[in-house]
């Protein structure tokens, strides 16, 4: 195997085609670095990774190089540690500090600096610098992210990211020498999706979490744990951290088969719901003048015990609770009484998609995977507002191709600008089919756009393209068939095709054609990928549990075969249409609902329990590929707050169904679930309570944390004791464990000499790579079998216009179509107004003006809506966004009418 020689001493490698720096770093050595990033790879900016060269072992004088621009070939011999090349790394970091300003006690970054960590490793401990130091503007860059340009040492990182991995636009380099500036032309919100991004990526103070100003807590101060976001279906790793008993901030934690170094904004800031004052806090009984008041736990499972011993008692689990709750839901009621808080629609399409995943021969693809995708197709998806970490990684898709195609540069890898320069706009093949344009149109090589039965009939001529055993697609139009051709050919001439669908049209025709597709590309040569996205954190878990859409509860209540209903955190009137939801509520006798927040389905409860969030719990979800995860509670709740799974543990014993509590821990319900075949193993996904490591549970407070006495000397002046948690490996403390637990444990990053989240470096089997041990998390859903199986036949008429009414599809919004992220502050801040967009052919044939007020009516529902036209959308087609005040309770897609009633400007509103 290839050996380097580090200070004389031999070294084995595995992969040549690395650069020393990160070799260096894989074999645990310190070496100091700005500009280079593990994601974003060389471009030698900041000089500051030097080490010596020598030719062999005769050569005693050596050259100083960049380490991060030099490959660690067989034979390469280099020193860390001389003399001169640790004078130059000082000298290095001493004139990017001349500028600098003397603010660590009063800067955000302070205690996780790159750049203190960066100085104190180079030994520069003295400032000769004397003169006037170069001051900036800053700018207001949004909600989001805070700006202070007079920190900035010019590593170039921030717009790297920005604009060559995220895709951004408003933000730039400006000016020259030493007068760089990084910010936007003028000031105002920073518009892309991954701006938070930044405040990690930027290795000193320049770029900072605007929401953790609010409530500002140094790092060492926050208790932290891991944890999963819970605000889409992607699954990624975060580190929440909390101080006083609220959550502070949201950091991504590293995880290299799905979120890797990066999470969206919504993941990001959208936390401030567990903080909300609106919380449910301790149990609610509606009273006798028909308002929900505080009652003693006791007296409410007193209250409910009758209606459960009964026997007439059903159950609606919910795709944003955890496995662990809906199971206890499903154990308290009977699987044949367990429904899930989805229409019978958004049932269906979930089932085909899981049942299209186990069938296989196409495996479901992680974020990773996704990224080295060389061709790809998506059918239907507004993939950025959807699933954006998977829009992230498709922008890295994009690339792949035509990098591997200029071999004959002979450029490494890991030099980032010399092949962004040598590929220039060449992107892989990537083809569009969606009903309006998105923001990844840009890196299309065509961009289709229709209603949801065209574009399910392009795939299906796709998948005969590529397949003349799948059937054809009569009548297709000549451009669409021409476009059929083009991209069969592109995913025949790929080695890692990806076709990408999902719910999100309300058509299993799109997600037929998408399974056509992948098995018509998919060879043994040819691997082809099929990612379904799901909306939900949990979709794919409930799934796989089982259960009825709501439809059918409807039934039984009328029917008089239930009387009660329990609704475990879902909001009915979100996720079915409004005449629906209240019409099951109202069929009820007795509605009993666990959640967080008050929600228009609480309003109608006769019990409310207050259940616990993501930030107070544990829990597992299943992410789309279909991989089990667990996140941990990294805060002990207030008021009466509980796991919604131990409030269904006392409703078993409360109907007489188990004479004492029937989870005692955590682990004993994970155990019980195992058992059921569809999550088999889902018990060893993390450590058990009682693991420990030299006899200690993993500290959720660092060892520097401080002020525990002082946190509750309003109390009392003694030192309180901690909570206890009996349901995981975790101590609410600092005294316990502090060094590199198993990966699913890992509640901070931190390393000696290491306090920034550039830590992460040492947590890894090699710089980039997988955790030690392993990434967290299960993959429950493989293809049953590698064997192609039959095409879907049935192709869906082309769409047809109706006069006088319109197609209403739903729009999804990053910010705005999730309800729980809309509780902070930042998110609804950036959440649009509700709005009707139509076709610009439609506009102009009505006579219509953008901002003009619109009556639409949908079913029985009137709305009034400002007017947005989008020149994508086909003719025949308008959009509804999903989620928006007022845009609640509408079952989509329907066909309805859109009539003009105001004049240009005039606001929205429900009628």
């Amino acid at each position: 195997m290839p050996t380097i020689y580090i200070d004389n001493e031999p070294y084995t490698i595995e992969d040549e085609s690395k650069s020393l720096l990160e070799t260096c770093l894989s074999l645990g050595f310190d070496i100091p670095y700005f500009c280079w990033h593990p994601a974003m790879h060389s471009v030698g900016a900041c000089r500051q990774c030097a080490v010596k060269l020598f030719k062999d072992e005769q050569d005693t004088r050596g050259k100083i190089v960049m380490s991060c621009m030099t490959p660690a070939k067989d034979g390469t011999r280099i020193s860390i540690d001389d003399a001169d090349v640790r004078a130059f790394r000082a000298s290095v970091i001493e004139w990017l500090m001349t500028n600098h300003p003397h603010d660590c006690p009063v800067c955000d970054e302070g205690g996780e600096c790159h750049l203190q960590d960066m100085t104190v490793m180079t030994g520069h401990v003295y400032r000769r610098y004397r003169f006037k130091k170069r001051t900036y503007r800053n700018q207001d860059l949004g909600p989001f992210v805070n700006h202070e340009m007079n920190r900035c040492i010019q590593c170039y990182r921030c717009v790297r990211f920005y604009k060559d991995y995220a895709g951004g636009h408003d933000l730039d380099v400006f000016g020259w020498h030493d007068h760089v500036y990084f910010g936007r032309h003028v000031d105002g919100v920073l518009e892309n999706e991954f701006s938070g991004n930044l405040v990690e990526v930027c290795p000193t103070g320049v770029f900072t979490d605007k929401t953790l100003k609010q409530h500002y807590t140094r790092k060492w101060d926050l208790q932290t744990a891991p944890s999963l976001c819970t605000l889409c279906g992607m699954g990624c790793n975060t580190i929440p951290g909390e101080r006083y008993g609220t959550v502070r901030r949201i950091r991504n934690r590293y995880h290299h088969a799905v979120n890797g170094y990066f999470l969206c904004d919504r993941g990001r800031y959208g936390y401030e719901f567990v903080n909300s004052p609106q919380r449910v806090r301790q149990p609610l009984q509606r009273g006798t003048d028909g308002t929900l008041q505080p009652v003693a736990a006791e007296t409410a499972l007193h209250r409910l015990a009758p209606w459960l011993r009964s026997g007439k008692v059903i159950g609606i689990g919910s795709p944003r609770a955890s496995l662990e709750a809906n199971f206890a839901l499903q154990t308290l009621v009977g699987a044949p009484q367990f429904y899930l808080a989805e229409s019978a629609l958004c049932a269906g399409l979930t089932h085909a998609m899981l049942t299209l995943l186990q069938r296989g021969p196409c495996q479901s693809p992680s974020l990773r995977e996704v990224e080295s995708a060389d061709a790809i197709l998506i059918l239907g998806e507004d993939v950025t507002n959807v699933a954006p970490r998977l829009a992230l990684a498709l922008r890295q898709a994009a690339l792949q191709r035509p990098k591997a195609e200029r071999t004959d540069l002979h450029l490494p890898a890991y030099d980032d600008f010399a092949l962004r320069e040598a590929i220039q706009q060449q992107r892989s093949p990537c083809f569009i089919a969606t009903p309006d344009a998105t923001k990844l149109d840009e890196l299309a090589t065509a961009s289709y756009h229709a209603a949801p039965d065209d574009i399910a009939r392009l795939g299906m001529a796709v998948a005969h393209a590529l397949d003349a055993g799948a059937p054809d697609v009569p009548g297709l139009a000549e451009p669409q068939r021409a476009l059929a051709t083009q991209i069969a050919d592109a995913l025949r001439a790929a080695t890692r095709p990806l076709i990408i669908a999902g719910s999100s049209c309300g058509s299993e025709a799109i997600i037929q054609a998408a399974a056509n597709v992948a098995q018509a590309a998919h060879t043994d040569a040819r691997p082809a990928a099929l990612c379904y996205l799901t909306p939900e954190c949990n979709t794919l878990g409930l799934a796989l549990l089982g259960g009825k859409p709501l439809d059918e509860a409807l039934t039984a209540l009328r029917a008089g075969t239930a009387d009660t209903l329990i609704i475990l955190e879902a909001d009915l009137y979100r996720v079915w249409d409004r005449v629906s939801a209240q019409l099951l509520l109202r069929s009820a006798k007795h509605v009993i609902v666990l959640d967080q927040l008050p929600t228009e389905t609480t309003e109608q409860a006769e019990l409310v329990f207050p259940a616990a969030t993501f930030a107070e719990a544990d829990g597992t979800l299943v992410n789309f590929e279909g991989r089990a995860q667990r996140f941990f509670q990294v805060l002990a709740p207030k008021g009466e707050v509980a796991p919604s799974w131990r409030w269904l543990g006392e409703m078993l014993v409360a109907a007489g169904k188990a004479p004492s509590a029937p989870w005692p821990t955590f682990d004993h319900l994970v155990g019980e679930l195992a058992q059921l075949a569809a999550f088999t193993g889902v018990d060893t996904i993390a450590p058990t309570a009682d693991f420990r490591l030299v006899g200690e549970k993993v500290a959720r407070q660092p060892h520097r944390y401080s002020g525990r006495t002082a946190m509750q000397a309003n109390i009392s002046v003694h030192e309180p004791k901690p909570p206890a948690d009996p349901d995981s490996p975790l101590a609410f403390s600092m005294e316990g464990f502090q060094g590199q637990p198993p990966a699913p444990l890992i509640p901070r990053f931190w390393a000696p000499g290491w306090n920034s989240v550039q830590s992460v470096n040492k947590f890894q089997q090699e710089v980039g790579g997988p955790l030690r041990g392993g990434d967290p998390g299960l993959r429950l859903i493989a293809p049953a079998s590698s064997a192609p199986s039959s095409y879907f036949s049935a192709v869906p008429q082309a769409f047809a216009t109706r006069v006088g009414e319109w197609l209403l599809l739903p729009a999804y919004h990053l910010f705005g179509s999730e309800p729980l992220s809309l509780c902070t502050p930042g998110v609804a801040q950036r959440a649009p107004k509700p709005y009707i967009a139509v076709s610009a052919q439609d506009a102009d044939r009505a006579g219509w003006r953008e901002g003009q007020l619109m009556e639409v009516t949908l079913y029985a529902q009137r709305l009034h809506l400002g007017l947005r036209i989008h020149q994508a959308l086909p003719a025949g087609v308008a959009l509804l966004p999903v989620g928006l005040s007022g845009l609640v309770g509408l079952l989509l897609p329907g066909w309805g009418r859109i009539v003009g009633i105001g004049e240009h400007g005039a606001e929205g509103s429900h009628a």
